[in-house]
């Protein structure tokens, strides 16, 4: 699978996916990432032949950080 973000063009086709070490093995709402030379890749873990979202390494980490300060908590 190729997928585009304006931009870039990156190949998932051999993309190691992997779902959190949070998920339990019975969860059926996961997403699924993968990291590839340029970007990573997030999808819905029940469609993997489905779309995937692209990030930038520098979007991803700030993704990252932001949960990591709570900024997407529900108040």
């Amino acid at each position: 699978m190729e997928t585009q973000k304006i931009g870039f063009r990156v190949d998932l086709s051999q993309a190691n996916w992997f779902k959190s070490s949070r998920s339990g093995p019975n969860c059926d709402n996961c997403v699924e990432v993968a990291f590839v030379p340029g970007a990573i890749g997030v999808r819905d873990s029940k469609n993997p032949t489905g779309p995937a979202l692209l990030f930038t390494p520098e979007e991803w980490d700030a993704f990252v950080g932001g949960a990591k300060d709570g900024e997407f908590d529900l108040h």
